[in-house]
Parts: C-alpha cells; sequence; structure tokens
C-alpha cells in the first residue's frame, strides 16, 4: 500500500522565519510531542535523522530520513527508510505577507507487520498519516512561530 500525500500549508510567517526555525532541530520534540523519539545534529545534506513517530494509533513507527537536498531556505528532499520507505519533498514559497509549505511524499510500509496493518485497514493508515502531517503543521504554527 503506498500513501502518496500532496499537501499545501500557509503560514503566518516569512519564508526565511519559517527556515529558521526549521533549523532549531532541538526544538522538534518540544513542537511535536507525538515524535516521541528524534536524534538529528542539523538540517544539511547527508545528515541522516532517526525518528519514532507515535500517531493516534496502536503503534509507534520507526525511521531514517537521509537528507539528499537541501537548498536553504526553499527546499529539503529526504529519503526515508525504516517501518516505512518513500522519499519526501517539502517547499516554501513566499505567498504575501506569510509564506506557502508544500509536502510531497510517496511512503510505503518498510516491514511485514506494517504490510499486513496497511492492507487489513487501510482507512486508518490514511487517517493516520494525515493527522500528523495536519496536527503537525498546526502545532508548528503556535509552537514555533
Amino acid at each position: 500500500m503506498q500513501v502518496r500525500s500532496d499537501r499545501w500549508y500557509d503560514f503566518p510567517a516569512s519564508r526565511s522565519k519559517v527556515w529558521e526555525a526549521f533549523l532549531a532541530t532541538g526544538q522538534y520534540r518540544r513542537w511535536w510531542p507525538w515524535l516521541v523519539e528524534f536524534d538529528a545534529a542539523e538540517l544539511a545534506v547527508g545528515q541522516t535523522w532517526s525518528c519514532a513517530v507515535s500517531p493516534p494509533l496502536p503503534y509507534v513507527v520507526r525511521f531514517t530520513l537521509e537528507l539528499v537536498d537541501v537548498d536553504p531556505p526553499v527546499a529539503v528532499r529526504a529519503v526515508v527508510r525504516g517501518d516505512v520507505v518513500g522519499d519526501a519533498r517539502l517547499e516554501i514559497s513566499e505567498n504575501g505577507s506569510g509564506c506557502r509549505l508544500h509536502l510531497v511524499s510517496d511512503l510505503a510500509p518498510g516491514n511485514a507487520a506494517l504490510q499486513v496493518i496497511a492492507a487489513a485497514a487501510r482507512p486508518v493508515v490514511r487517517r493516520g498519516h494525515d493527522w500528523v502531517l495536519d496536527t503537525g503543521a498546526k502545532q508548528f504554527v503556535e509552537r514555533a512561530l
């Protein structure tokens, strides 16, 4: 089962202010309590971030993000490996008095257990994925900007 996302979020801050917040990787767990484990040195090409996410479902998803393209303050592209596999791209553009974030990802279960869960409960898995993205964007505005 593939989980593809193509989402847009408007933020009430400039692209440079949003990028500056993204650089504060030490704050991520404070902003996003569902990010139950996180290890990242910096937002830079070649970095590998270790993550564990607890969506409102009865499991935790563990994965790494390998940052393969970082274009400050415009875009980040990452390869995802672990319980989920695939790729994700984040682009930030100016939008009037704020900015607009565009997130595109193409993910799939990376282990047999999640493949079974995803096949049996596709709408639930999709809802959990969307919850993390939408809640994360809202929490970012409330806590980081």
